[in-house]
């Protein structure tokens, strides 16, 4: 498992019941999509360095 999998980990553990979080890499992967993104913060994740903008999707 790479970094992208373990990042992923940590994303999905900060995620509330229901929630689907994404990076802001995700977020400039999208660009220029339909789905909206609501920022949730900016988080430490475990085991990673730095800080990360987390985003979760708006149905």
């Amino acid at each position: 498992a790479g970094l992208a999998v373990h990042v992923a980990s940590r994303v999905q553990s900060a995620a509330q019941p229901g929630e689907i979080l994404v990076s802001s890499t995700v977020r400039d992967l999208i660009a220029g999509s339909d789905l909206v993104l609501v920022e949730r913060g900016v988080h430490e994740l475990k085991g990673l360095d730095g800080t990360w903008t987390l985003l979760a999707v708006e149905a």
